[in-house]
């Protein structure tokens, strides 16, 4: 049996510039961390007392006999393509799927992590990463850009860098103590609304072609945002100011990314106090971030007392297997 750990992440700026029509003729770069939420795939071979050979449970439950029979898109793809046999599979989560944090990405690197252990082979975090961008934008044929699939796997928090001859992942480099203040000045709601980030991600995609201009700012705002956290001298503060400014730029690239119900929460918080915001993933529904000072956070959470507050905690591991007990397997067809 094999259990993998994959963090959730939340991307602060540059989303958007990871799609490869844009950072191949532009580069891209996006800063994002990971947290303390998780999605566990559980990974054994299926005892052989069953009328049928894979076993999967996760928002649904699939018994099935053959590849093919397989619902589940990523799982189907996956088992074929790794040649995976007489599996059980289990999936489950702290937080919802389709909810802007990279759920569905997150599963793919914690699923493909579970199946090389359990063939006993060891892979490392970028060849998980490629292999879960492989598996989501090429096997699965989804749309979307590719900063998931990297967060997911390396963990932490970083400024990850994409090109034409590929992605570089830098981790942002800044005291315990500027880091924890940071994490203690973000607040997470959840807006009651979840969308299927693909759905939003093909409009989003074409609406991208007219918007250059507001991508690459989007770009420079990486830049910016890390300078302020590095920058030991900054103004924490300007960090907050800073999402509020991508968050309206993000807006205007596809009418798909706000609803009038996310734009009502997000006006109260900010009278409520908040700096400034952002709607995590492509849109349409998911996550609310806020940047908050420490004295309006009560103020905040009563402005939104109809949404659900998720208080987290940074995280830096990344996808990881924690529980390891090989089986000595022998395929029967």
């Amino acid at each position: 049996m094999i259990i993998t750990q994959t963090p959730f992440r939340m991307s602060f700026f540059g989303g958007g510039t990871d799609f490869s029509g844009f950072y191949n003729e532009h580069g891209g770069a996006v800063l994002s961390t990971t947290f303390d939420k998780y999605c566990y795939v559980t990974v054994r071979h299926l005892p052989r007392f069953f009328d049928y050979k894979t076993h999967l449970t996760y928002s649904k439950t699939e018994q099935v006999n053959a590849y093919d029979e397989i619902q589940h898109p990523a799982i189907r793809n996956a088992m074929r393509w790794l040649d995976m046999h007489e599996i059980r599979l289990t999936y489950e989560s702290d937080l919802p799927a389709r909810s802007g944090l990279g759920t569905s990405s997150s599963f793919a690197v914690g699923m493909l992590e579970a199946f090389y252990a359990l063939k006993g082979q060891y892979v490392d975090k970028r060849r998980l990463a490629d292999d879960a961008i492989y598996l989501e934008r090429t096997l699965c044929k989804e749309a979307g850009g590719i900063q998931d699939q990297i967060a997911a796997s390396f963990g932490g928090l970083n400024r990850i860098n994409f090109s034409i001859d590929g992605y570089t992942v830098q981790p942002v480099i800044i005291s315990p103590a500027r880091k924890k203040a940071l994490n203690d000045r973000l607040m997470l709601f959840f807006t009651g609304f979840s969308r299927f980030s693909s759905d939003i991600q093909k409009v989003t995609e074409q609406s991208m072609k007219d918007k250059t201009a507001q991508l690459l700012e989007m770009k420079s705002l990486v830049d910016s945002a890390e300078q302020v956290l590095t920058d030991a001298s900054a103004d924490l503060d300007e960090f907050g100011r800073l999402l509020d400014y991508t968050w309206h730029l993000k807006r205007g690239i596809s009418s798909g990314i706000s609803t009038g119900s996310i734009d009502a929460q997000y006006d109260a918080a900010i009278q409520a106090g908040a700096l400034g915001g952002k709607l995590l993933g492509a849109g349409g529904g998911g996550f609310l971030l806020f940047y908050v000072p420490t004295e309006r956070q009560d103020a905040v959470r009563k402005a939104l007392a109809g949404q659900l507050h998720v208080p987290f905690k940074f995280e830096n591991d990344g996808t990881k297997v924690i529980f390891y007990n090989p089986e000595d397997y022998r395929e029967t067809r």
